[in-house]
């Protein structure tokens, strides 16, 4: 690894953090404001983004260890540095993708906990036990309990295709989280972590005194890296990057902000980078998918197929009431709140008169990353077919071969497994979805749904030499000609006018009866 300083890659432990001396953005003076206020909270944020260590930290001040909080914000605010007993149970251990697991999980440490606090029940049940855990703790220290959970939400996250065993996990937390809501006596201080808010989990349903704090602007900086805090924390860091890439100062930081950039926890806060790619950045000095890769969205994909979602409309086109961003619900199967609480889509702009958000990809790590899963789960076959591949395909429209790239693509959708989608589903919609991701995965060459004043323009491809206009249609509802037709009578090529590069007009034709293209023409 090429680093200057001791980047907290994958750290998770505030002590440790501290101790070793690894760099910390500071956060504590969120700790102190929370503390402070004393309410139950859970802090919906995607993986990877921090969340663990704020619990940790967390814990550490609870703990009363003044001393790894030296030269911190919350040093010069915090005076009394009470000791707490803690609760801290943490899903992220293991698959957790039965019921018994995660009974088991939870049953592990209700044993450490009652043998630390002298408190073992005659009976088997997992709440009756943690209730009696909690008074016990709070009858031998005479003050009150603070309780931490990371990752409440991860054994419903793993069972997401599997109904039956999602629904028992679901019963099973709903009466362990249940216990908080009639504990409020023995409790100082309440804090869960997750990436959604399953409505149907009773620690959301019953306990109704819990602050959800994941889109209050007070708290939106809370967890991963803000430009300023890029800028205080991470200069030889930058320095060294720039470096290494040959680059001037100011492109790093246009690299930075356009590759991990872009994400919004409220209505209007500053953009906020991924840390985990920030970081591996610096470390490898290297411009890479990081978060992309630690994670895997097939059932996502594989669901949004299904269910014939236009993906085109991720591109800042996706609406969605404020009462049901952090609200995922099983049974009417909308993932847009799950795309957005797992970080995929991000909060592009508030709209305050309907009360909406409009989301879209927070950067090209992520939106990248998501199309080049979301391809495979569309036509059911690698991306790269015999010699086809997105890049030969680019290529040969750089090198101005324009029927050469037509028939390429002919024989992609001819590749495509007859079974990849119902016959009365293969329509202009799924051929233009699977025309999206390919032309998206080109990258910067390549604008979908371009929109002018009379319409918008399926794709425009721009290549050094020329500018490639595409409409596509299904037979039987149009043809080439009125593809071109379209092109002509919408305008599409007067933006492009004055460009010192020639305008290719293409439409295409597609077949459902030949399970893909049928003719072309080109003007």
């Amino acid at each position: 690894m090429n680093t200057i300083r001791k980047l907290p890659i994958g750290i998770q432990d505030f002590e440790k953090l501290r101790s070793k001396n690894f760099i910390y953005v500071d956060k504590t003076h969120y700790v102190y404001l929370l503390a402070q206020l004393g309410v139950p909270y859970f802090l919906g944020r995607p993986r990877r983004f921090g969340k663990s260590l704020f619990l940790s930290t967390l814990k550490a001040y609870f703990e009363g260890k003044k001393e790894l909080f030296e030269g911190l914000k919350i040093a010069g605010l915090e005076k009394d540095w009470t000791k707490y007993p803690i609760i801290y149970l943490d899903f992220n251990v293991g698959l957790l993708a039965r019921t018994e697991n995660v009974a088991e999980r939870i049953n592990v440490k209700i044993e450490e906990l009652e043998q630390l606090w002298g408190k073992k029940t005659n009976t088997a049940d997992l709440a009756s036990r943690f209730e009696a855990i909690i008074k016990s703790a709070y009858e031998q220290t005479g003050k009150r309990v603070v309780v931490l959970i990371d990752e409440y939400d991860k054994p419903l996250i793993n069972t997401m295709n599997d109904p039956i065993a999602n629904d028992e996990i679901r019963t099973l937390l709903k009466s362990f989280y249940g216990v908080l809501k009639s504990m409020d006596a023995y409790l100082r201080f309440v804090f869960l972590t997750g990436v959604t808010k399953f409505s149907q989990v009773s620690i959301f349903s019953d306990l109704n005194q819990l602050v959800d704090i994941s889109l209050d602007k007070q708290f939106a900086e809370i967890c991963g890296i803000s430009e300023t805090e890029l800028l205080q924390n991470f200069q030889p860091e930058i320095h060294a990057l720039a470096e290494a890439n040959d680059l001037t100062y100011e492109q790093t930081l246009a690299k930075l902000k356009k590759m991990y950039d872009g994400y919004h926890f409220a209505k209007v806060s500053e953009d906020i980078y991924n840390p985990f790619s920030l970081l591996n950045t610096f470390a490898k000095s290297d411009f890479a998918y990081y978060w992309f890769a630690t994670g895997t969205t097939t059932f996502l994909a594989k669901t949004l197929k299904n269910q014939h979602y236009d993906i085109r409309k991720f591109d800042n086109d996706v609406d969605i009431s404020a009462s049901s961003v952090m609200d995922y619900r099983v049974e009417n199967q909308n993932l847009i709140p799950l795309l957005y609480q797992s970080g995929y889509l991000t909060i592009k702009s508030y709209n305050k008169i309907l009360n909406t958000y409009t989301l879209g990809f927070p950067n090209e790590e992520v939106k990248y990353g998501f199309l080049n899963e979301l391809l495979p789960a569309f036509v059911q076959t690698p991306i790269t077919t015999g010699n086809f591949s997105v890049t030969d395909f680019l290529k040969q429209l750089m090198n101005g071969d324009v029927e050469g790239f037509m028939a390429s693509l002919k024989a992609f959708f001819a590749d495509i497994p007859y079974d990849a989608i119902e016959q009365k589903n293969r329509n202009e919609q799924y051929y233009q979805h699977v025309f999206y991701l390919l032309f998206t995965l080109m990258g910067q060459f390549v604008q979908t749904e371009v929109k002018n004043c009379k319409g918008r323009a399926d794709a425009v491809v721009k290549t050094a030499d020329a500018i490639y206009i595409f409409e596509f249609k299904m037979d039987s509802n149009a043809t080439a000609e009125e593809a071109i037709k379209q092109i002509n009578s919408n305008d599409y090529a007067i933006p492009y006018s004055t460009a010192h590069r020639k305008t290719v007009k293409i439409g295409v034709e597609f077949s459902q009866a030949e399970k893909g293209i049928k003719r072309w023409l080109i003007e």
